[in-house]
């Protein structure tokens, strides 16, 4: 999965500028700032990363199943974990 690190705590800002950071096209350690908000592309991230962080009670999760992200606010920092190009292709393959 994708990361993109938005440095934020306030969940109010990181709704209001949510659906604009899922148009950015960052490249990989690429950064911008969207209404004075630090947004940047951490790359892909470990498949035990989520895990990890779920176990910790600090760490809020939150899940939009119909997209298949994964949303993760621990600290001053909100995490948006987007499948991958190579994850999303996997769900459109039908096994018989």
């Amino acid at each position: 999965m994708k990361c993109i690190s938005v440095y934020t705590k306030d969940y109010e800002v990181f709704s209001d500028i949510y659906e604009r950071i899922l148009e950015l096209n960052l490249a990989e350690n690429d950064e911008t700032e969207i209404d004075g908000i630090t947004v940047s592309d951490a790359g892909e991230i470990p498949d035990d990363y989520i895990e990890k962080m779920r176990q910790k009670p600090e760490v809020a999760v939150m899940r939009i199943k119909k997209k298949g992200v994964i949303i993760l606010q621990h600290g001053e920092v909100f995490e948006i974990l987007l499948p991958s190009d190579e994850e999303e292709g996997e769900e459109d393959v039908e096994t018989a």
